[in-house]
This record gives C-alpha cells, structure tokens and sequence, in this order.
C-alpha cells in the first residue's frame, strides 16, 4: 500500500525556525516528527511513500533518503508552486489502488490500520480521521435579531468542533476531480466528492493528536512526547 505525505509547506506559524527547517524535521524527542510519521507507517503495512516537498526539499532529501532506513521506498514529487493540500496529488502517478494522505506534521497514536479497515469497511471514496476540539470564547457572546433586539447573551461560551486531523484515507477516483497543478484544498476537493455523490465518511478518534502548526502546540507536543513516548513508538519498549 501507498501513502502520500504533505511536506512541502513553509510553515510560516513556526518562523522563525521554519526559515531554515522544513516542519516535518521539526524534532519530537530524538526524532524529527516525520521521522515519527514514517515509522508508524511502516507498522501499518504501508511499503512506499511518497513526500511532495517544495520548501527547503533538499533538506528534507538529505535526511530520509531513499527512505531504505525506515523500511520504505520512499520517492519525492516536486511543487514549482504553491498547490495547496489537495492539488499536489495532481502531479503523482502509481496512485491506482486505496492509499493515505497525511500532513508532514501530525503527532498522534492513531493507529492507522484502524483507520484503513474502517475505510474498506464502510464501502467509502474518502476517509477523513477526525477529533473532536474545544474552542473557548473569552467574551461574553451576544445574539442578536436583525433590528438589534438581543437574543440571548452567554458568558464565555465553550464550542465543540469536529476537526480534520489532517490523515485521510482515498480511493484512486477522487484523482479525478483534482485538476493538473492547480491550487486545490482539501476541503474544496471535499466539496466536489459530495456534490459527485460520492461516500465521504468521518473516522472518530478520541486519542491522542496535535498538530504543530504554532509554536504553543509544538512546545505542548514535545513535552507530551516525552511522557507518553511508548504511546507512539511501541517497539521501542
């Protein structure tokens, strides 16, 4: 099975150490989280992946290589421009039977062959591993009709969200409706599978994730890393 990894982003929430690092070498305990990524990977059966990279990608291919030590192969697609998250899938052939997608970026315990058996299981296109986030309001928050006449009024709310974890799991057909090196998102190609009536299923996952995106949640992930290393990298126990 294949697998398709986003690394080709400047990562502009991490600078200043994303000017000279590409994020997926951003380091998580002794590792850099891609790093992480791959060996999880490689315990799910997945045997080849392939990075889409752009920014600082020679970096990125002086460290993984032919990805021979991780037990992969491991090749690159090269973005000239910026395409999005969807849109680089544009430029990969070989893509002709189920395969993953994650962000170059994501620290969780999912285990993906969970993921992978309730894709098949569910007879779906598109497999979006989901989490569920809290997002507090430090206002108090009006509501109000459209002659101003207030509503209700609620005191520093908490809202419940579903949000993607950035892994996805693919059929060969949503290639598709991803049009040739043009800047395509996820949610975007999303859109295109449902109005094709096309299966889009959630996986919900209550584990562990974080995404690295901005420096509060990398500090937060490296120290939850530390305590709960077993929890990613149990051969290592």
């Amino acid at each position: 099975m294949k697998a398709v990894v986003l690394a080709g982003g400047k990562g502009t929430r991490l600078a200043p150490f994303t000017q000279i690092l590409p994020k997926p070498l951003m380091p998580i305990g002794d590792n850099p989280i891609l790093a992480l990524l791959l060996r999880q990977m490689k315990r799910a059966g997945i045997e080849e992946v392939i990075l889409t990279v752009g920014h600082l990608a020679d970096l990125l291919e002086s460290y993984f290589g032919d990805g021979r030590k991780f037990g992969l192969k491991l090749t690159y697609s090269h973005e000239n421009i910026p395409l999005g998250t969807a849109g680089p899938l544009s430029l990969l052939s070989g893509l002709d039977d189920t395969f993953m997608v994650t962000n170059g970026d994501v620290l969780t315990n999912l285990d993906f062959c969970e993921l992978l058996d309730w894709h098949k299981k569910n007879s779906a296109t598109a497999t979006i591993a989901m989490h569920e986030r809290q997002v507090h309001i430090d206002f108090g928050v009006i509501e109000t009709n459209g002659d101003h006449t207030i509503k209700g009024y609620t005191e520093k709310p908490s809202i419940d969200y579903l949000v993607s974890m950035g892994v996805y799991v693919f059929e060969p057909g949503v290639l598709s409706l991803i049009p040739y090196n043009q800047y395509l998102d996820f949610p975007d190609l999303v859109l295109k599978l449902i109005a094709a009536d096309e299966r889009v299923i959630g996986f919900p996952f209550s584990g562990y994730w974080q995404d690295l995106g901005r420096p509060d949640d990398y500090a937060q992930a490296t120290q939850e890393f530390n305590r709960m290393r077993s929890q990613f990298l149990p051969e290592d126990n």
